[in-house]
């Protein structure tokens, strides 16, 4: 990054000092900014407040005021009123940056703000926290969702590369498409691999995180190496009759999984065929091993 790109030290506000925004407010002191106020309501807060970012907590709007860039790391469905109560209580936002980490969100939820002259852009870190010590290890290399007006594109691109990720391009109107993907891969994943774990113990295997380790790790390096074609197991193998028996399996053990286990085969069907890695007649069979309709 050229010297010219980077952005100046920078004071650094909090509002939502949870998981994230204590991470990132660390992650960004690291690189040189100054973090001088947070806030949180929770215990778990509190306690980053102080480990993390070294600051004691202060209403909103003293955040704002002391900050030149501040970090909006509230939960999706609270954004829009925190922005909408900023620009309310009149404070000064001309100049401020305000950034917030939503991934589903782009700039239109800032307009509030950037009315009242502050400078709207969106950093969403892809990663998962679980406010352990661990969570700014994890930051670095990481990629980042970047929304923000072409004329302060360097700014919050140079911001990211100072935190350790790699910015990747967003548009506006593509976020939640892009937040849609992510989460659907990450969050489902851990719900996918919970359900298997129970119903491995049910049948009475002690240590499921054991034998699915394995599988599942050689699983993710084959579709991120190979895509579609890394795709293994009975469906793409066109083993209806296999098929059939997992739904039974699961209507008699778990009947909320074999919804799922369905709905997941079919998809799975579907993009085999299209891919060209299962014939059409092994499309059918499984068709009505499944009972619905896998064609699009």
């Amino acid at each position: 990054m050229d010297a010219g790109d980077r952005p100046a030290r920078l004071t650094v506000g909090v509002l939502g000092a949870g998981k994230v925004g204590s991470a990132l407010g660390a992650a960004l002191a690291q690189a040189g900014h100054r973090v001088v106020a947070a806030s949180g309501v929770s215990d778990d807060s509190q306690r980053w407040m102080a480990e993390r970012l070294g600051v004691a907590p202060s209403p909103p709007d003293k955040v704002v005021a002391a900050a030149q860039l501040v970090l909006l790391t509230v939960p999706d469905d609270v954004l829009p009123s925190l922005v909408s109560g900023l620009a309310a209580t009149g404070a000064d936002l001309r100049g401020k940056m305000l950034v917030h980490t939503s991934g589903a969100h782009g700039l239109s939820v800032l307009d509030p703000a950037a009315a009242a002259g502050a400078v709207p852009f969106a950093l969403h870190p892809v990663m998962t926290f679980t406010g352990r010590d661990d969570d700014l290890n994890k930051l670095t290399g990481i990629s980042y969702g970047v929304t923000a007006p072409e004329a302060v594109r360097p700014v919050a691109e140079a911001l990211v590369i100072e935190m350790g990720g790699e910015p990747v391009w967003i548009a506006d109107a593509d976020r939640p498409l892009y937040h849609a993907a992510l989460a659907g891969a990450a969050n489902h994943m851990v719900t996918l691999i919970a359900e298997s774990s129970d119903l491995l113990r049910r049948i009475g295997v002690e240590h499921p995180g054991r034998m699915l380790g394995p599988l599942l790790g050689a699983a993710l390096d084959n579709v991120l190496r190979l895509g579609i074609t890394g795709l293994t197991g009975p469906v793409v193998r066109g083993d209806a009759g296999t098929v059939r028996k997992h739904v039974d399996a699961l209507i008699l053990a778990a009947p909320e999984a074999a919804d799922a286990y369905v709905a997941l085969a079919r998809l799975t069907a579907d993009r085999a065929l299209a891919a060209g890695l299962l014939k059409p007649e092994e499309a059918e069979r499984l068709l009505d091993a499944l009972g619905g309709n896998i064609w699009t």
